[in-house]
């Protein structure tokens, strides 16, 4: 009963990093990859020993090609992402990774991807998103149909599509941090992550909820609000063990995988730990604040 009765501090701890990611968000923006503003990807493999990444660095920038994102890959590999090349300049762009061929190199992969892919890709990135938010909602209103007091079914649905924006914009803060911080972009795997927390997210969240509809209909209180707090501590060890299990997995990732799925790995966790934090902390409280919400204007409808 202790998350019930101070819901509204949970709420403004919430709503303070809502503000922090959005305030990020409007500051810093989002560092688009080449998925979406389209580019150039080369990855290549050293022949021998793959030379210190600053003197690549500073082979690169003798070209003047602008901005561009070189990571390493594994222990002889890098991979080099940045704006369209011809093939005049890719020539170049090879010449200078092998450091005027003192460190030989096998070009592994290089694609394009221009413009209007990307932007292909952003439309359909939102797309997914909206029609996934969607078929939540229809999907909880349907499940809990049954359930029709003290709290309508597709109220369900909406206490959760509140946990997932909840959710998403601190998952979507946090990549704006990594850009700002650490040069983090945005590109596909990050709208993976998001798809992904969505997912796991609502999965904890149905679990709690379907406990509150199972305790309603053996009726286990008299109260709405005793009933939600009865759900969540028959419920809360589950949903930390579970959460814990898996961010230890994508620690594991973080600290031991490529780099190239660093970033993507660290949205993870930020949004898996914002997931069981939004579906304990939030959606299940946004409806005792509702019911009470509810029950204060029938009454002050039967006083008038």
């Amino acid at each position: 009963m202790y998350i019930i009765k101070h819901r509204r501090y949970f709420f403004a701890f919430s709503l303070i990093l809502i503000i922090v990611s959005l305030f990020s968000l409007a500051t810093y923006g989002l560092n688009l990859g080449i998925d979406f503003n389209g580019g150039s990807i080369l990855e290549a493999s050293y022949l021998t020993q793959r030379p210190a990444l600053d003197q690549i660095r500073t082979s690169l920038d003798a070209l003047k090609l602008g901005s561009y994102t070189l990571q390493p890959v594994g222990d002889q590999a890098i991979s080099l992402r940045m704006r369209d090349l011809d093939q005049t300049t890719k020539d170049a762009v090879s010449k200078a990774l092998s450091l005027d061929g003192k460190a030989p190199i096998k070009e592994n992969q290089f694609s394009n991807i221009g413009p209007s892919l990307g932007q292909e890709l952003q439309t359909k990135g939102l797309m997914a998103i909206a029609i996934v938010v969607l078929l939540i909602i229809a999907f909880v209103a349907f499940a809990f149909r049954q359930v029709s007091y003290p709290i309508k079914s597709w109220k369900y649905g909406v206490a959760a599509i509140i946990a997932l924006i909840h959710d998403l914009i601190i998952a979507i803060g946090a990549m704006s941090l990594l850009a700002y911080f650490f040069g983090a972009e945005a590109d596909a795997l990050f709208l993976t992550a998001l798809l992904t927390i969505l997912g796991l997210s609502v999965n904890d969240t149905i679990v709690i909820f379907d406990r509150i509809r199972e305790n309603l209909r053996l009726k286990v209180s008299n109260s709405f609000e005793e009933e939600v707090g009865i759900s969540l501590s028959q419920t809360i060890i589950r949903s930390m063990n579970v959460t814990t299990t898996i961010v230890i997995v994508l620690v594991a990732m973080l600290l031991f995988g490529p780099a190239s799925t660093t970033f993507f790995v660290a949205v993870l966790i930020v949004g898996m730990v914002s997931g069981a934090y939004s579906s304990i902390f939030i959606a299940a409280p946004i409806l005792v604040e509702w019911e009470a919400w509810s029950r204060r204007r029938l009454v002050a409808k039967v006083r008038k």
